[in-house]
């Protein structure tokens, strides 16, 4: 990867409703414009950026709605998220582009922002120069139920702990449920639900056990996350199901690469074998020994697709 390149420009651009979306861009100034859509939803990357030669690339950077150095923040239980949705994220990705002069960009994503990024291209193609992804989601029902129930069968005591942290509302829902949880009045009750699901989410994500990450420590990290994910996940990510593999046709135009582990757990092969297959432009790259984070040769799967774009 490319040393740690420090922003030259940064700000919080009003995006309404209240709130602030933070942005910075590093890089080359003339350079061609990229922009990085971290995942979660709920979690920033700060190390995108590494994967962009900064001689070649102006690289921006943005924590989506309430999340990172976002105003208000989701971790505040104030913070009103009827006004955080997929819609708003489009929405602010627009404003955001406007904002910065910027005639059409390199879309970078992972996990979350994958789902974000095809949203983004189905909508504004015309916006799109090129898309580079890694760990392939659409958000369907189908793959949060495998992700907060299917899953379960691979780690029945994670499971039974995550289950019973959602109480007997998860008999029905448990998404609903911890979005419930996560919402209450009561703060001992929202830290509580936020540790369960985080120690649900590093079972099912993290690769290795021995080497977890260390933000799962961090109580205002674990909040953003599951506050997010729960709000998002329960409402279907305001996608109607399926509808992004349905209009894949109009990425038509636009070069891709698609990058994913085949040992990918949390997110299964198939939803990017069927994007590949319907996306006229795009190239799948399946790493065989590889799972959900950009590690090894994911990450030069990445690095290589990045650098022949440039």
């Amino acid at each position: 990867m490319y040393e740690h390149s420090e922003p030259y420009d940064h700000g919080l651009l009003d995006v309404g409703d209240g709130n602030h979306v933070y942005w910075d861009v590093s890089g080359n100034p003339a350079g061609k414009p990229a922009v990085l859509l971290h995942g979660g939803p709920g979690v920033t990357a700060p190390g995108g950026r590494r994967y962009f030669d900064p001689a070649a690339y102006r690289v921006i950077q943005f924590h989506q709605r309430g999340v990172g150095l976002s105003t208000p923040s989701v971790v505040d239980p104030e913070t009103d998220l009827s006004v955080n949705t997929t819609e708003h994220l489009l929405a602010d990705m627009e404003k955001l582009r406007e904002h910065l002069g910027v005639e059409r960009w390199l879309v970078f994503g992972g996990s979350w922002g994958v789902t974000l990024g095809f949203a983004y291209a189905e909508r504004f193609p015309e916006r799109v120069s090129e898309l580079v992804l890694v760990a392939i989601t659409n958000s369907r029902p189908a793959e949060t139920d495998w992700l907060y129930r299917g899953l379960g069968s691979l780690f029945p005591e994670a499971w039974d702990r995550f289950r019973e942290g959602a109480g007997d509302g998860a008999v029905v829902d448990v998404v609903a449920a911890y979005n419930r949880l996560l919402n209450d009045p009561d703060p001992a009750v929202r830290e509580k639900a936020a540790r369960d699901w985080c120690a649900w989410e590093a079972a099912a994500v993290d690769e290795d056990p021995a080497d977890p990450d260390p933000r799962w420590a961090d109580p205002d990290f674990r909040m953003s996350l599951a506050r997010t994910a729960a709000h998002y996940f329960h409402h279907d990510s305001w996608l109607e199901d399926g509808i992004l593999l349905r209009e894949a046709g109009k990425l038509a135009g636009i070069p891709g690469v698609m990058v994913h582990g085949r040992l990918d757990l949390s997110a299964p092969l198939g939803t990017a074998w069927a994007m590949a297959k319907a996306w006229p432009d795009a190239e799948l790259k399946v790493i065989p020994d590889a799972g959900h984070h950009a590690r090894g040769a994911m990450g030069e799967a990445l690095l290589e697709a990045v650098d022949r774009f440039r």
